[in-house]
């Protein structure tokens, strides 16, 4: 059964530092499509950060360019999102996701996450001004 966990989420300042972990099970995450997600109220859906199945490629939008970066520890099977630099925009409720590898690229991820097959519950990440 596949499942993914996210933890690491909570309560920062302006300008510090988190890091995300999405825990998976049933599948190995060094070969799958990752995505990381947020949503704030009332706000759409938005991409943060993708990698493809093989790691060749990682897409991040604009937003958060320079400031995340997401990574993947094979041996543990999770997957990282390390967030500096926060800013009060960035608080929302962050998932991540996973699809069984294709030749799809970050880009590609990032801009349809209807492909992602599997979903965690997320974890609230809230910034303080």
């Amino acid at each position: 059964q596949v499942q993914l966990v996210e933890s690491g989420g909570g309560l920062v300042q302006s300008g510090g530092s988190l890091r995300l972990s999405c825990a998976a099970s049933g599948f190995t995450v060094a070969h799958y499509g990752i995505g990381w997600f947020r949503q704030a109220p009332g706000k759409a859906r938005e991409a943060v950060a993708c990698i493809s199945s093989t790691g060749a490629s990682q897409y991040y939008p604009d937003s958060v360019k320079g400031r995340f970066t997401i990574s993947r520890d094979n041996a543990m099977n999770i997957v990282y999102l390390q967030m500096n630099s926060l800013k009060p925009e960035d608080t929302a409720v962050y998932y991540c996701a996973a699809d069984p590898p294709t030749s799809y690229t970050a880009t590609y991820y990032c801009t349809n996450p209807l492909v992602f097959d599997y979903w965690g519950q997320g974890t609230q990440v809230t910034v303080s001004s």
